[in-house]
């Protein structure tokens, strides 16, 4: 790789997941499915807690789907860095499992066409929303390319918008059957696990139900801890625009299935949208 090509290194491996890639590797492949059924989505929402605990489910989520040339993953900022829409302006992503190119033509598209979009370093340097998604499609999808984009809460209209330019870049490219949209989110967080299942069934339905406004007025009327239901959001429209008509729960547990403690757990799902 040329040493004039921007390159973002890794921030959270050797904490969220292994950092040298022989135990990576093990990782993932211990926490794939053998078999599962795959369907052709347009949308997906995947955890990004460490391994240890939302592992399988994202696991089971991102291996339940057909390969893609590329993915445009959508992440929440967690450290309120950079813009409000920010566009990774690396070209490339490490990880220990290898490098992963960063889709130019997309991402320009998307630049042209959202002026809510921005080219933001900032607000990727120390998110690890996005990159803990990519470990698992190295495996089981090598080759892909993708655009990273970490998301800030605003309004419902702003989200529709951003998720309208996505499917009409898609479209004008005519990449569409050659790309997803993966939100990335975990659910409820650090309630007893009674209480989480109950909020995190009512955003899945909405979520099911294909209705970002259902999910928005869900998570403020319940008050629902899940940090990325505004990149759930863009992608449910954009995936609605892009066709899709059908979503399906893959898998849902939460922190206290892995650590035996219910008191006071983190909520994982994933959903494919097609």
């Amino acid at each position: 790789m040329s040493a004039t090509v921007s390159v973002r290194n890794p921030v959270v491996a050797g904490q969220f997941y292994p950092g040298l890639k022989n135990s990576l590797l093990e990782e993932v492949r211990g926490l794939l499915p053998e078999h599962c059924e795959k369907e052709d989505a347009k949308g997906i929402l995947s955890p990004h807690a460490g391994y240890s605990y939302s592992g399988a489910v994202a696991a089971a989520v991102l291996s339940s789907i057909k390969t893609k040339g590329r993915y445009l993953i959508l992440g929440p900022n967690h450290t309120g860095l950079g813009e409000a829409f920010g566009l990774s302006t690396d070209r490339v992503w490490k990880t220990p499992l290898g490098e992963v190119e960063v889709d130019q033509d997309l991402s320009e598209a998307l630049i042209r066409k959202c002026p809510y979009i921005k080219r933001d370093g900032l607000s990727h340097s120390r998110e690890h929303s996005i990159e803990v998604q990519l470990p698992f499609l190295q495996v089981v999808n090598p080759g892909f390319k993708f655009v990273p984009i970490v998301v800030s809460y605003q309004s419902l209209d702003i989200y529709r918008e951003v998720g309208r330019c996505i499917a009409e870049s898609i479209l004008d490219l005519g990449v569409e059957k050659d790309t997803a949209i993966i939100a990335s989110s975990d659910m409820t967080h650090y309630e007893s696990s009674e209480d989480a299942r109950k909020k995190d069934t009512v955003a899945i339905d909405a979520i099911l139900s294909l209705d970002e406004k259902k999910l928005i007025d869900s998570v403020a009327r319940l008050d629902i801890s899940m940090c990325g239901y505004a990149p759930a959001a863009i992608m449910i429209f954009a995936a609605k625009k892009l066709g899709a008509k059908k979503a399906k729960l893959i898998k849902y547990q939460t922190s206290g299935d892995v650590t035996g403690d219910n008191s006071s757990v983190v909520g994982y799902a994933g959903i494919v949208i097609y």
